[in-house]
Protein backbone atom coordinates (compact mmCIF):
# COMPACT_ATOMS: atom_id res chain seq x y z
CA UNK A 1 0.00 0.00 0.00
CA UNK A 2 0.89 3.27 -0.70
CA UNK A 3 1.85 5.75 2.10
CA UNK A 4 -0.25 8.55 0.63
CA UNK A 5 -2.95 5.64 0.44
CA UNK A 6 -2.40 4.94 4.23
CA UNK A 7 -2.73 9.04 5.07
CA UNK A 8 -6.06 9.05 2.91
CA UNK A 9 -7.42 6.62 5.29
CA UNK A 10 -5.91 8.31 8.42
CA UNK A 11 -7.59 11.46 7.49
CA UNK A 12 -11.05 9.48 6.40
CA UNK A 13 -11.50 7.86 9.78
CA UNK A 14 -10.49 11.20 11.36
CA UNK A 15 -13.84 12.75 9.77
CA UNK A 16 -15.85 9.78 10.29
CA UNK A 17 -14.66 10.20 13.88
CA UNK A 18 -15.52 13.80 14.04
CA UNK A 19 -18.66 13.06 12.70
CA UNK A 20 -19.88 10.62 15.07
CA UNK A 21 -18.09 12.84 18.73
CA UNK A 22 -18.47 16.33 16.75
CA UNK A 23 -15.43 16.99 18.38
CA UNK A 24 -14.07 19.88 15.65
CA UNK A 25 -10.09 19.13 16.58
CA UNK A 26 -10.10 15.84 14.90
CA UNK A 27 -11.30 17.90 11.44
CA UNK A 28 -8.05 20.16 12.81
CA UNK A 29 -5.75 16.15 12.59
CA UNK A 30 -7.80 15.15 9.44
CA UNK A 31 -6.50 18.14 7.51
CA UNK A 32 -2.72 17.69 9.00
CA UNK A 33 -3.41 13.40 7.93
CA UNK A 34 -4.76 15.54 3.86
CA UNK A 35 -1.18 17.46 4.15
CA UNK A 36 0.54 13.80 4.89
CA UNK A 37 -1.06 12.33 1.51
CA UNK A 38 -0.01 15.72 -0.76
CA UNK A 39 3.44 15.22 0.58
CA UNK A 40 3.08 11.99 -0.40
CA UNK A 41 1.70 12.93 -3.56
CA UNK A 42 4.22 15.12 -4.02
CA UNK A 43 7.16 11.84 -3.54
CA UNK A 44 8.30 13.58 -0.20
CA UNK A 45 10.07 10.91 1.93
CA UNK A 46 7.97 9.36 5.07
CA UNK A 47 10.01 11.93 7.52
CA UNK A 48 8.35 14.87 5.38
CA UNK A 49 4.97 13.42 5.58
CA UNK A 50 4.96 13.04 9.20
CA UNK A 51 6.65 16.35 10.23
CA UNK A 52 4.35 18.30 7.22
CA UNK A 53 1.26 16.20 8.90
CA UNK A 54 2.42 16.65 12.58
CA UNK A 55 2.69 20.92 12.01
CA UNK A 56 -0.42 21.41 9.99
CA UNK A 57 -2.64 19.30 12.17
CA UNK A 58 -1.17 20.29 15.26
CA UNK A 59 -0.93 24.39 14.20
CA UNK A 60 -4.53 24.29 13.03
CA UNK A 61 -5.54 22.56 16.17
CA UNK A 62 -3.91 24.71 18.01
CA UNK A 63 -5.05 27.91 16.18
CA UNK A 64 -8.64 26.95 17.08
CA UNK A 65 -7.62 25.98 20.45
CA UNK A 66 -6.84 29.89 20.67
CA UNK A 67 -9.92 31.38 18.80
CA UNK A 68 -12.16 29.31 20.88
CA UNK A 69 -10.76 30.32 24.40
CA UNK A 70 -10.62 34.52 23.00
CA UNK A 71 -14.80 33.71 21.65
CA UNK A 72 -15.69 32.14 24.95
CA UNK A 73 -13.57 34.96 27.26
CA UNK A 74 -15.04 37.45 25.00
CA UNK A 75 -18.39 39.16 26.50
CA UNK A 76 -19.12 41.62 23.96
CA UNK A 77 -20.68 38.98 21.66
CA UNK A 78 -24.35 40.30 20.45
CA UNK A 79 -26.51 37.63 22.08
CA UNK A 80 -25.15 38.38 24.97
CA UNK A 81 -25.57 42.13 24.91
CA UNK A 82 -29.00 41.82 23.99
CA UNK A 83 -29.19 39.75 26.86
CA UNK A 84 -28.64 42.10 29.68
CA UNK A 85 -31.02 43.79 30.88
CA UNK A 86 -34.15 41.63 30.05
CA UNK A 87 -36.06 40.24 33.02
CA UNK A 88 -36.71 36.82 33.64
CA UNK A 89 -39.35 34.90 36.43
CA UNK A 90 -37.81 32.95 39.38
CA UNK A 91 -39.85 30.55 41.24
CA UNK A 92 -37.51 28.76 43.53
CA UNK A 93 -33.76 28.81 44.52
CA UNK A 94 -31.75 25.36 44.77
CA UNK A 95 -29.40 24.91 48.28
CA UNK A 96 -26.55 25.58 45.97
CA UNK A 97 -27.61 29.17 44.92
CA UNK A 98 -28.84 28.13 41.40
CA UNK A 99 -31.67 28.15 39.52
CA UNK A 100 -33.64 26.92 36.36
CA UNK A 101 -35.59 30.19 34.54
CA UNK A 102 -37.34 29.76 31.60
CA UNK A 103 -36.11 32.46 28.96
CA UNK A 104 -36.50 32.77 24.88
CA UNK A 105 -38.28 29.72 24.43
CA UNK A 106 -35.66 27.33 26.43
CA UNK A 107 -35.17 26.69 30.10
CA UNK A 108 -31.59 28.18 31.13
CA UNK A 109 -29.53 27.84 34.29
CA UNK A 110 -29.27 30.99 36.12
CA UNK A 111 -27.09 32.24 39.11
CA UNK A 112 -26.56 35.44 41.40
CA UNK A 113 -24.35 37.67 39.88
CA UNK A 114 -21.15 37.97 42.01
CA UNK A 115 -21.75 41.94 42.56
CA UNK A 116 -25.86 41.18 43.60
CA UNK A 117 -24.55 39.97 47.10
CA UNK A 118 -28.23 38.77 49.25
CA UNK A 119 -28.20 36.66 52.56
CA UNK A 120 -30.99 34.05 50.61
CA UNK A 121 -31.99 34.79 47.13
CA UNK A 122 -35.70 35.22 47.29
CA UNK A 123 -38.23 34.23 44.14
CA UNK A 124 -39.63 37.06 42.15
CA UNK A 125 -38.62 39.38 39.07
CA UNK A 126 -34.87 38.93 38.46
CA UNK A 127 -32.63 41.08 36.11
CA UNK A 128 -29.91 39.85 33.63
CA UNK A 129 -26.79 40.93 34.12
CA UNK A 130 -24.67 38.77 31.86
CA UNK A 131 -23.71 35.10 30.93
CA UNK A 132 -21.38 33.15 31.66
CA UNK A 133 -21.60 29.88 29.18
CA UNK A 134 -24.53 28.96 28.98
CA UNK A 135 -25.88 30.21 32.33
CA UNK A 136 -27.50 33.44 33.01
CA UNK A 137 -26.01 35.77 35.71
CA UNK A 138 -29.11 37.51 38.10
CA UNK A 139 -29.53 40.63 40.20
CA UNK A 140 -33.21 41.06 42.01
CA UNK A 141 -35.11 44.00 40.87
Amino acid sequence: MEDSTLWWLVAGVLVAAELVTGTFYLLMLALGATAGALAAHLGLGQPAQIALAGLLGGGASAMWHIIRRNRQGSASGTDTLLDVGQTVQVSAWQPDGSTQVHYRGAQWSARLAAHAVVPLPQPGTHRITGVQGSQLLLEKL
